[in-house]
C-alpha cells in the first residue's frame, strides 16, 4: 500500500489543523475566519473518509484520530465561537461560558460513537459536524444576513437555548440519517427528500439574493427537524 495508507490520516490531520486555527481566530474575535476554518475542516472530514474507502486504508488509528480532530473542529470551535458572541453581546459570568457544554457533550458523543456497533449506516444522536455547522452558520448569518433576521440571530437567549438543545441532541438515542447513500437502503428516500428540500431553499436564497450562509443554516436546521419528525412518527407507530 505504501504511502497511500497515510493519505486519510494526513487529511484528518488537516481537519485538526483547521479546527485549531479556527479556535485561535475565534479567541481573537475573527468569527468569520473561524467559520471559514470550520468549513475547510468539514471538507477535510468528508475527504478523509472518502479517501479511506477508495484506497481501502482503514485503520484503528485513523478512527481515533478522526474523533480527536472532530472534537476540536466540531466541538471546541463552535463552543468558543458561541462563547465569543455572548461576550460581544455583553453577557458575563456563568452564562457567557454556558456554550462550552457543547464541547463536553461532543466528547461524550464521539466516545460513544467509537464503541457503539449500532451506528453503522446511520447515527444515534446528532453528529458533531451537523451541530457545529448549525452554530457556525448561525453566527455568520447574523453578521451578514438581512437586518430583520440578523436581529433575531444575534439574540443571546437564542444562543443559550440552542446550546442546551444541541447538547441534549448530541447524546440522545434519536436515529439520524447519514449523508452517505447506501445501496438498497430504506433511508435513501429520506436522503433524496432532504436534498430536494435543501435545493428548493438554496434556489429561493439565490433568487432573493440572501447571503449564502443561510443555505447552510437552513440545511442543518432542516436536517435536525426532519430527523426529529421522523423519530416522533416512528414512536407513534410503535405505540399503535
Amino acid at each position: 500500500m505504501g504511502i497511500t495508507k497515510h493519505i486519510p490520516n494526513t487529511i484528518t490531520s488537516m481537519n485538526l489543523l483547521c479546527g485549531a486555527l479556527g479556535v485561535i481566530f475565534a479567541f481573537k474575535g475573527s468569527l468569520d475566519l473561524a467559520f471559514y476554518m470550520m468549513l475547510a475542516g468539514a471538507v477535510c472530514d468528508f475527504c478523509d473518509g472518502l479517501s479511506a474507502r477508495v484506497l481501502k486504508a482503514y485503520s484503528p488509528m485513523g478512527k481515533e484520530l478522526d474523533s480527536l480532530a472532530d472534537l476540536i473542529t466540531f466541538g471546541l470551535l463552535p463552543s468558543i465561537m458561541l462563547h465569543r458572541r455572548l461576550i460581544e453581546g455583553g453577557v458575563t459570568g456563568f452564562w457567557a461560558y454556558f456554550p462550552l457544554i457543547i464541547v463536553v457533550f461532543s466528547a461524550l458523543r464521539l466516545a460513544k460513537f467509537n464503541v457503539d456497533d449500532r451506528q453503522g449506516e446511520n447515527f444515534l444522536g446528532l453528529p458533531t459536524p451537523a451541530c457545529a455547522m448549525w452554530c457556525g452558520s448561525l453566527i455568520y448569518a447574523a453578521d451578514h444576513g438581512v437586518m430583520s433576521m440578523a436581529n433575531l440571530l444575534h439574540d443571546t437567549h437564542l444562543i443559550l437555548i440552542s446550546s442546551a438543545i444541541l447538547a441534549i441532541l448530541l447524546v440522545s438515542e434519536i436515529p439520524m440519517f447519514s449523508f452517505k447513500f447506501q445501496k438498497d437502503s430504506v433511508d435513501n428516500r429520506t436522503r433524496f427528500s432532504f436534498l430536494g428540500i435543501v435545493a428548493a431553499f438554496a434556489i429561493a436564497t439565490l433568487v432573493l439574493k440572501i447571503n449564502w450562509s443561510y443555505i447552510v443554516l437552513i440545511t442543518f436546521t432542516a436536517y435536525i427537524l426532519m430527523n426529529l419528525i421522523k423519530a416522533l412518527f416512528s414512536l407513534r407507530i410503535r405505540k399503535n
